[in-house]
């Protein structure tokens, strides 16, 4: 086990010093030997999880997606959460950041970013794909189709934010494509109870932050006779009803929620796991 968490650490490390180096020289110019200098690792230890600086490359593309949200039973509001998510990832994770901007890498000509794009629309395609098995989506809606606009949509927000304030305004931008996105695919009553609050990638980011730290509960019986301090029992608990506790309405779409308002139409139930 301790060697397994010596390798994941070692794979992280890497690529984070390859991702600085991507951004700082751009992909075509970085060597690997530059990386291993920022890596402080072995030529062996880095061509023991990379084969060339193409799989580094698509490493850090991976990262864009590596990251498990809360589910939601709305189908639509996991593909609103993943996007706003991206947002603030973008502006305090610098390996993400990196990750966007080496796929946006005009002079990478000798790299395919073709699969960076790829994953992201792989990704949208499955929740849209849920979200229609579930009633969610209008009947016009093409999956694919909407699946590479968003990512395109996507795309040229961040870079129109990064060119005009180092994305300091970014979720606010991304929650306004929403706002004109979201109305042409979900149905009303959908549309209506989406939270597409400017913090909502935050929330949903520390939910999921605490809910992988919440210990699993074991019987008090099986612990001996040692007693368990009261923050042992009720901590997590305490830590995930405060994050939940945060609800907040979008008021993006308050027209379509007055066109609704008064109806009590329950959201359609939600596809069984695996459909």
């Amino acid at each position: 086990m301790a060697r397994q968490e010596r390798a994941i650490r070692t794979r992280r490390t890497i690529l984070e010093a390859a991702a600085a180096v991507f951004d700082e020289r751009g992909y075509t110019s970085a060597t690997i030997g530059e990386i291993l200098d920022r890596a402080g690792v072995t030529k062996g230890a880095l061509y023991f999880h990379f084969g060339s600086k193409e799989e580094l490359a698509i490493g850090v593309f991976e990262e864009q997606l590596a990251i498990t949200l809360p589910p939601q039973a709305c189908k639509l509001q996991e593909l609103v959460d993943s996007g706003l998510a991206l947002a603030r990832r973008l502006r305090s994770e610098p390996l993400v950041r990196a990750s966007v901007g080496l796929a946006l890498d005009q002079g990478a000509m000798d790299l395919d970013r073709t699969p960076a794009f790829q994953m992201w629309i792989d990704q949208n395609v499955q929740r849209l794909g849920e979200a229609k098995a579930q009633g969610e989506l209008l009947p016009h809606v093409d999956v694919a189709d909407t699946a590479e606009l968003l990512v395109g949509s996507f795309s040229g927000v961040q870079l129109l934010s990064q060119l005009r304030c180092q994305r300091q305004d970014l979720e606010r931008r991304v929650v306004v494509m929403f706002e004109h996105f979201l109305p042409s695919i979900a149905v009303p009553a959908v549309l209506a109870r989406l939270d597409i609050s400017e913090d909502r990638g935050q929330r949903v980011l520390a939910q999921g932050r605490v809910e992988d730290r919440e210990p699993e509960r074991v019987p008090v019986e099986q612990r001996g006779t040692r007693p368990v301090p009261v923050r042992e029992q009720v901590a997590g608990q305490e830590a995930v009803a405060a994050v939940r506790d945060q609800v907040a309405g979008s008021e993006g779409v308050a027209a379509v929620r007055e066109q609704v308002a008064g109806q009590d139409e329950a959201l359609p139930a939600r596809a069984p796991s695996g459909a």
